[in-house]
């Protein structure tokens, strides 16, 4: 048998090289991950004061799963787990660490900036999802938030598959939606590498205070168009796969004073503003309910307008449409996840691994594939991804053919889930789920209908099937049920030199 060749990738990774030839046969993807969305958080997942009716349509038209799981309750590591195909006890990046402390400033106008920004990179020797299909044939490009490595480190867009990208390498950037600067690599605008494009007409105001909402360069509105713009370059020969990472509903709750905002200000009449402080990193709020629910409204018009192209292109049977939101809902920036319904059933929200913190909407659109209308139970997590995808584009072996030969155990924690969504029998199932966060001291296990959640080591269990909110810890009368999921645990915790937590311990130990 012929041994493969392979190829060497930014940062030294090592993967086989496959046949780049396109197929018709390949679908298009596009994964839309938008930030901080809860479950409860659009109309057919239950809201009822937000509307939005394109995700309805998406519903209505696709699948929407009850019980998919985000890679983690916080917004880099649940990347991690998509990009990578790894739940967090083997991935590199558990946690949102941060890179732009302890650097140089600069200036943008009379605005301190950092010099270096982003997170913590992914491993060099583990192959990401845009590698893989970038080398199957795919036109690759991500609009949005990166959150997977920092400025000039192995780990960037431009050196980890991205063809075209457009966004915030950096997440802590992203909590400003009118920043100084974006982060751009495009081929067509002469890029060789990952570079900043300054927002001139943001930087001629002030990034903190009053002056603030005199800037008109809108980031979410910027990434959408060159969302659109990509789009609109497919030629339906060459497939394509884009990941877009909308910052919304993300704090800060600014936004355009537009139609979208005004609707909401009428509506919610006996609203708040939400003060900041000296050391916030977010501006003030002004109608804090209308403004959460206007970036909500104004996601779901983005996602109409992604399906509105591709039917106009003649592209949307050939394209499967992803949906989802990184992890559950966030209360900063004034937000007020309690008002909108507080996640439905749910207990927690985000950097909780209770289920509000980690089960997340998950819609799949894709016109006489996936079944319209189906509301499916399937249990998934963000790590499925990974072989979902290769399974429609035609990698066999995904996880043989792409592991590293110069690591000793190459993590691939996913399982397809296109039988399901292609309607087809014998869909493999998980034993279980995992789910560890450093900065709360959390490490979450589901098994079946049994949730095990384990806080600084004490593990506490639930039945989900008859407490969805986790009210009732019967860990002391389960104690069989807690060793079994204990031991999984450690089975699947993999020690960080960066990201620490207490693994769950039994009683008696």
């Amino acid at each position: 048998m012929k041994r493969p060749y392979f190829l060497m990738l930014g940062g030294g990774l090592l993967i086989p090289l496959l046949s780049a030839c396109c197929k018709k046969a390949q679908p298009n993807i596009i994964v839309i991950m938008c930030d901080d969305l809860g479950y409860n958080d659009i109309a057919c997942y239950g809201q009822k004061y937000i509307e939005t009716p394109n995700l309805t349509r998406m519903a209505r038209e696709g699948m929407r799963f009850t019980q998919a799981y985000a890679g983690s309750p916080v917004s880099a590591p649940s990347r991690a787990s998509f990009m990578t195909g790894q739940h967090c006890g083997h991935t590199e990046v558990r946690g949102n660490k941060e890179y732009w402390r302890d650097v140089p400033m600069v200036k943008y106008g009379e605005n301190d900036e950092f010099s270096r920004v982003g997170q913590h990179p992914y491993a060099a020797d583990h192959v990401i999802l845009p590698e893989i299909m970038k080398d199957n044939g795919y036109t690759t490009a991500m609009f949005g938030k990166w959150a997977g490595g920092y400025e000039g480190s192995h780990s960037t867009p431009d050196k980890r598959g991205i063809d075209e990208y457009y966004g915030y390498v950096c997440q802590y950037q992203a909590h400003l939606y009118y920043p100084n600067f974006l982060n751009r690599y495009s081929r067509i605008e002469g890029d060789t590498t990952l570079v900043r494009v300054t927002l001139e007409e943001n930087i001629k105001y002030p990034q903190k205070g009053d002056g603030y909402r005199q800037r008109t360069q809108y980031s979410a509105d910027m990434i959408h168009r060159k969302a659109m713009e990509w789009i609109r370059r497919q030629d339906g020969v060459q497939p394509f796969f884009g990941v877009f990472t909308y910052t919304l509903p993300h704090a800060e709750l600014v936004q355009p004073e537009d139609s979208i905002l005004q609707y909401y200000r009428e509506k919610f009449t006996d609203d708040k503003d939400w003060e900041s402080g000296p050391w916030s990193r977010y501006n003030t709020a002004r109608s804090a309910h209308a403004q959460f629910a206007a970036m909500v409204s104004r996601l779901d018009t983005y996602v109409g307008e992604i399906l509105d192209e591709l039917e106009a292109k003649g592209l949307a049977e050939n394209t499967l449409v992803i949906f989802t939101s990184d992890n559950g809902p966030h209360q900063e920036g004034g937000a007020d996840p309690s008002f909108f319904g507080f996640n439905a059933e749910l207990r927690g929200i985000k950097r909780q691994t209770h289920e509000g913190g980690v089960r997340v909407p998950f819609i799949a659109w894709w016109p006489g594939r996936v079944q319209a209308g189906e509301v499916n139970s399937h249990q998934l997590a963000f790590y499925d991804i990974m072989p979902t995808c290769c399974e429609l584009a035609g990698v066999k072996n995904y996880a043989e053919r792409y592991k590293n030969p110069a690591v000793e155990v190459d993590y691939f924690d996913g399982i397809s889930f296109a039988p399901t969504l292609c309607g087809r029998r014998g869909q493999e199932q998980h034993e279980f789920l995992y789910w560890e966060f450093e900065e709360t001291d959390q490490v979450a296990v589901r098994m079946g209908d049994w949730k095990m959640v384990s806080k600084g080591g004490k593990p506490h269990l639930y039945d989900l099937a008859s407490d969805l909110h986790e009210d009732n810890d019967i860990a002391a009368e389960h104690p069989d049920v807690v060793r079994q999921m204990v031991e999984i645990a450690h089975s699947q915790h993999i020690e960080s030199p960066h990201f620490k937590v207490t693994m769950p311990r039994l009683e008696q130990e």
